[in-house]
């Protein structure tokens, strides 16, 4: 009996989700010129969140970035 097949990504240790934000930030980088400038505003965003606590809310906090995504609240 054979082993099960496994995707490459999980093998090495990636989610489905990291492996496809990777593939896609080397298809933008490997873009030439109109195409990368106009994917790059795509990509862009900005958004605000807050957090409630005993019907207070607190301070807007906007995020543009990914990194600060996870970390707001």
């Amino acid at each position: 009996m054979t082993a099960p097949a496994t995707s490459f990504w999980r093998i090495a240790g990636m989610t489905y989700l990291q492996y496809a934000n990777r593939a896609a930030g080397s298809v933008r980088a490997g873009l030439k010129e109109p195409l990368k400038s106009k994917l790059a505003a795509q990509g862009q965003f900005s958004y605000k969140v807050s957090s409630w606590t005993n019907g207070e809310q607190s301070p807007k906090v906007e995020i543009d970035t990914l990194d600060k995504a996870g970390k707001a609240v």
